[in-house]
């Protein structure tokens, strides 16, 4: 099977400096040249580890052909087109989730004000710093940021299904963006498709598509 044309716009040096500063963030060993992309031991109960790539290569097909077993991912900065063209049938593909850039971001040019109601709380721990949009005693919206390696990247932003559409997601980006120390810094995440939409609006630039391919687990079925 061809693959389809497909020229990746993400630099190695950002996407390692982007999966150090998740893995500061979520407390996980950093990256590890592997294959030609980057393995992370995630260590978790339904992850083991996964294998990040910038761009397809021969690495990524033989890690596709080499494991057989659920809970190792492959990810890769393209299409899933691209990802499942040179992986063996047994693997399946997951949401698609985009990799965004905001030099467009500018934070300080506007306010957001939160409704009626609502607080933000932050923490750091370390170069970790985690925001929470409380309302009352519940947590309304939540993430965190890291700056390191030269990027500053944006991590599990969420706002509960309750309190969406009132502005928090955005409020909460403001938030963050204060723990930027470095102008250098260039600030990266990784979107979900709804996501996608809302940081559009806020200046965000999507580079590539996000893909990641698994082994369905049918022991869990």
């Amino acid at each position: 099977m061809k693959t389809e044309p497909f020229e990746s716009k993400v630099e190695e040096a950002l996407l390692v400096g982007w999966l150090r500063a998740r893995s500061v963030a979520r407390g996980v060993p950093l990256p590890v040249a592997d294959h030609g992309g980057w393995r992370v031991e995630t260590g978790a109960q339904n992850e083991l580890r996964r294998y990040v790539f910038a761009a397809s290569g021969p690495g990524l097909r033989t890690l596709g052909e080499e494991i057989v077993t659920p809970r190792v991912y492959l990810k890769l900065c393209g299409t899933g087109h691209q990802l499942l063209s040179v992986l063996p049938a047994r693997w399946s593909l997951d949401q698609t989730r985009f990799v965004m850039t905001g030099e467009g971001f500018a934070p300080s040019a506007r306010t957001v004000a939160l409704p009626a109601g609502y607080s933000v709380q932050l923490t750091s721990t370390g170069a970790v710093t985690e925001a929470r949009i409380m309302c009352g005693h519940e947590v309304a919206a939540s993430g965190q940021a890291v700056e390191w390696d030269g990027v500053f990247i944006y991590d599990q932003i969420a706002t509960a299904p309750a309190h969406q559409r009132r502005g928090l997601g955005a409020a909460l980006m403001q938030s963050l963006a204060g723990a930027r120390r470095s102008a250098e810094a260039r600030q990266v995440l990784i979107a979900t498709a709804p996501g996608q939409a809302l940081y559009s609006t806020l200046g965000w630039q999507t580079i590539s598509p996000y893909s990641t391919a698994f082994i369905p687990d049918y022991a869990k079925e």
